[in-house]
């Protein structure tokens, strides 16, 4: 497993919190995803075979947020 850290832009609320861990939970080769609103973070375990954090990037993006690695 491998742990990606991602910045994550524009959530305002719990509501962008759940849709965020949400996406990136279905992300396949993700085994957990936890987002944080006031830091503005996601901390993703995900199976380096199947996911690489361009993708986990992508899917943040598809739904209208910012996302990069940090």
């Amino acid at each position: 497993m491998a742990t990606a850290q991602l910045k994550i832009g524009g959530m305002t609320c719990q509501g962008c919190v759940r849709s965020v861990t949400k996406k990136l939970s279905g992300v396949d080769g993700v085994a957990s995803a936890e987002v944080n609103l006031e830091a503005a973070k996601a901390t993703v375990q995900y199976d380096e075979t199947r996911a690489t954090p361009a993708q986990l990037i992508s899917a943040v993006q598809q739904i209208g947020f910012q996302a990069s690695e940090g």
